[in-house]
Protein backbone atom coordinates (compact mmCIF):
# COMPACT_ATOMS: atom_id res chain seq x y z
CA UNK A 1 0.00 0.00 0.00
CA UNK A 2 1.28 3.15 -1.58
CA UNK A 3 1.51 6.06 1.85
CA UNK A 4 1.71 9.95 1.26
CA UNK A 5 2.41 11.97 4.22
CA UNK A 6 0.19 15.26 4.40
CA UNK A 7 1.37 18.61 5.46
CA UNK A 8 -0.15 22.07 5.17
CA UNK A 9 0.63 22.27 1.35
CA UNK A 10 -1.27 19.36 0.70
CA UNK A 11 -4.03 18.48 3.05
CA UNK A 12 -6.11 21.03 1.63
CA UNK A 13 -7.71 17.74 -0.67
CA UNK A 14 -11.18 16.81 -1.86
CA UNK A 15 -11.12 13.22 -0.60
CA UNK A 16 -9.14 13.85 2.56
CA UNK A 17 -11.58 16.81 3.63
CA UNK A 18 -14.63 13.91 2.33
CA UNK A 19 -13.29 11.47 4.52
CA UNK A 20 -12.53 13.26 7.47
CA UNK A 21 -15.91 14.92 7.20
CA UNK A 22 -17.73 11.94 7.37
CA UNK A 23 -16.05 9.18 9.20
CA UNK A 24 -16.05 10.85 12.78
CA UNK A 25 -18.98 12.37 14.05
CA UNK A 26 -18.72 16.56 13.98
CA UNK A 27 -18.43 16.37 17.50
CA UNK A 28 -15.15 14.68 17.85
CA UNK A 29 -13.95 16.26 14.20
CA UNK A 30 -11.53 19.82 14.44
CA UNK A 31 -12.54 21.90 11.87
CA UNK A 32 -10.38 20.70 8.89
CA UNK A 33 -9.05 24.30 8.08
CA UNK A 34 -7.90 24.86 11.67
CA UNK A 35 -6.50 21.05 11.46
CA UNK A 36 -4.26 21.85 8.46
CA UNK A 37 -3.24 25.20 10.23
CA UNK A 38 -1.94 22.98 13.29
CA UNK A 39 0.13 20.84 11.05
CA UNK A 40 2.71 23.44 11.48
CA UNK A 41 2.24 23.98 15.17
CA UNK A 42 2.48 20.22 16.20
CA UNK A 43 4.52 17.12 15.35
CA UNK A 44 1.74 15.61 13.32
CA UNK A 45 2.50 12.34 11.32
CA UNK A 46 -0.93 12.59 8.51
CA UNK A 47 -0.26 9.98 6.45
CA UNK A 48 -3.22 8.63 3.42
CA UNK A 49 -3.08 5.34 1.86
CA UNK A 50 -3.60 3.87 -1.66
CA UNK A 51 -3.93 0.53 -2.84
CA UNK A 52 -2.77 1.72 -6.58
CA UNK A 53 -4.60 5.18 -7.70
CA UNK A 54 -7.67 4.28 -4.84
CA UNK A 55 -7.30 6.35 -2.21
CA UNK A 56 -8.46 3.70 0.71
CA UNK A 57 -7.69 5.67 3.90
CA UNK A 58 -6.21 8.36 6.30
CA UNK A 59 -4.55 8.38 10.03
CA UNK A 60 -2.87 11.07 12.15
CA UNK A 61 -0.33 10.35 14.80
CA UNK A 62 0.40 13.12 17.12
CA UNK A 63 3.67 12.84 18.01
CA UNK A 64 4.33 13.93 21.78
CA UNK A 65 7.58 13.04 24.15
CA UNK A 66 6.37 10.42 25.90
CA UNK A 67 3.58 8.98 23.76
CA UNK A 68 2.65 8.64 20.17
CA UNK A 69 -1.03 9.25 20.12
CA UNK A 70 -3.47 8.10 17.16
CA UNK A 71 -5.57 10.47 16.74
CA UNK A 72 -7.18 9.69 13.63
CA UNK A 73 -7.67 6.56 11.45
CA UNK A 74 -10.43 6.23 8.96
CA UNK A 75 -10.91 3.96 6.13
CA UNK A 76 -13.49 5.16 2.99
CA UNK A 77 -16.72 3.24 4.35
CA UNK A 78 -17.21 1.53 0.88
CA UNK A 79 -13.81 -0.40 1.50
CA UNK A 80 -13.97 -1.42 4.93
CA UNK A 81 -13.91 -5.17 5.61
CA UNK A 82 -11.28 -5.66 2.98
CA UNK A 83 -8.48 -6.10 5.17
CA UNK A 84 -7.19 -1.99 4.53
CA UNK A 85 -7.82 -0.96 8.05
CA UNK A 86 -5.31 -3.86 9.48
CA UNK A 87 -3.41 -3.33 6.74
CA UNK A 88 -2.93 0.25 7.61
CA UNK A 89 -2.99 -0.76 11.51
CA UNK A 90 -0.30 -2.87 11.45
CA UNK A 91 1.68 -0.50 9.17
CA UNK A 92 1.42 2.46 12.04
CA UNK A 93 1.66 0.16 15.46
CA UNK A 94 5.13 -1.23 13.01
CA UNK A 95 6.03 2.37 12.58
CA UNK A 96 5.79 3.27 16.00
CA UNK A 97 7.15 0.18 17.96
CA UNK A 98 9.90 2.60 19.53
CA UNK A 99 9.65 6.11 21.01
CA UNK A 100 7.15 5.72 23.42
CA UNK A 101 3.72 3.54 24.37
CA UNK A 102 1.06 4.05 21.17
CA UNK A 103 -1.81 5.23 22.72
CA UNK A 104 -5.69 5.82 21.15
CA UNK A 105 -9.04 7.05 22.41
CA UNK A 106 -12.56 5.28 21.35
CA UNK A 107 -15.81 5.54 21.97
CA UNK A 108 -16.26 3.75 25.05
CA UNK A 109 -17.75 0.34 24.31
CA UNK A 110 -19.26 0.29 27.77
CA UNK A 111 -21.14 3.52 27.95
CA UNK A 112 -24.53 2.77 28.67
CA UNK A 113 -26.33 5.57 26.76
CA UNK A 114 -24.22 5.36 23.65
CA UNK A 115 -26.10 5.79 20.71
CA UNK A 116 -24.14 2.98 18.65
CA UNK A 117 -22.99 0.33 20.56
CA UNK A 118 -22.98 -2.03 18.09
CA UNK A 119 -20.36 -0.15 16.29
CA UNK A 120 -18.07 0.88 19.34
CA UNK A 121 -18.23 -3.26 20.22
CA UNK A 122 -17.00 -3.85 16.63
CA UNK A 123 -14.23 -0.58 16.83
CA UNK A 124 -12.85 -1.43 20.26
CA UNK A 125 -12.81 -5.41 19.15
CA UNK A 126 -10.85 -4.55 16.27
CA UNK A 127 -8.10 -2.90 18.27
CA UNK A 128 -8.08 -5.80 20.78
CA UNK A 129 -7.57 -8.34 17.59
CA UNK A 130 -4.89 -6.18 16.80
CA UNK A 131 -2.91 -6.28 19.91
CA UNK A 132 -4.18 -2.86 21.65
CA UNK A 133 -5.75 -3.58 25.07
CA UNK A 134 -8.03 -1.22 27.40
CA UNK A 135 -6.17 1.30 30.07
CA UNK A 136 -7.52 2.21 33.44
CA UNK A 137 -7.96 5.50 32.30
CA UNK A 138 -11.27 6.94 30.16
CA UNK A 139 -12.69 10.69 29.73
CA UNK A 140 -16.10 12.21 29.14
CA UNK A 141 -15.97 14.83 26.43
CA UNK A 142 -19.84 16.10 25.88
CA UNK A 143 -21.78 13.22 27.25
CA UNK A 144 -19.16 10.62 25.22
CA UNK A 145 -16.99 8.18 27.11
CA UNK A 146 -13.71 7.30 25.58
CA UNK A 147 -11.72 4.52 26.67
CA UNK A 148 -8.08 5.06 26.29
CA UNK A 149 -6.13 2.11 24.56
CA UNK A 150 -2.31 0.99 24.16
CA UNK A 151 -0.04 -1.04 22.25
CA UNK A 152 2.24 -0.59 25.61
CA UNK A 153 2.73 -2.92 29.11
CA UNK A 154 3.78 0.45 30.43
CA UNK A 155 1.51 2.24 32.79
CA UNK A 156 -0.98 5.10 31.14
CA UNK A 157 -2.57 6.86 33.61
CA UNK A 158 -5.38 9.29 34.33
CA UNK A 159 -3.05 12.56 34.33
CA UNK A 160 -0.73 11.03 31.35
CA UNK A 161 -3.87 11.78 29.37
CA UNK A 162 -4.45 14.73 31.02
CA UNK A 163 -0.91 16.06 29.97
CA UNK A 164 -1.90 15.00 26.26
CA UNK A 165 -4.86 17.32 26.47
CA UNK A 166 -3.54 20.30 28.00
CA UNK A 167 -0.71 20.39 25.42
CA UNK A 168 -3.76 20.11 22.52
CA UNK A 169 -5.65 22.86 24.48
CA UNK A 170 -2.28 24.99 24.64
CA UNK A 171 -2.38 25.17 20.83
CA UNK A 172 -5.87 25.53 20.37
CA UNK A 173 -6.37 28.61 22.74
CA UNK A 174 -3.48 30.17 20.94
CA UNK A 175 -4.95 29.56 17.31
CA UNK A 176 -5.73 33.19 15.42
CA UNK A 177 -9.36 33.17 14.87
CA UNK A 178 -11.03 34.58 12.21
Amino acid sequence: MKQIQINSGNADNVELRQLYGTAFPVEEQIPYDDLIYLLDKLDIDYTAYLDGETFVGLTMVLRLPRYNWGWYFAVREELRGKGYGQEILSTVLNKYRTGGPFIIDIESPRQADAPNPEQRQRRHAFYVRNGLKDTPTSRTFDNITYTIMTNSEEPFTQEDYDDIIAALRAVWENMPRE
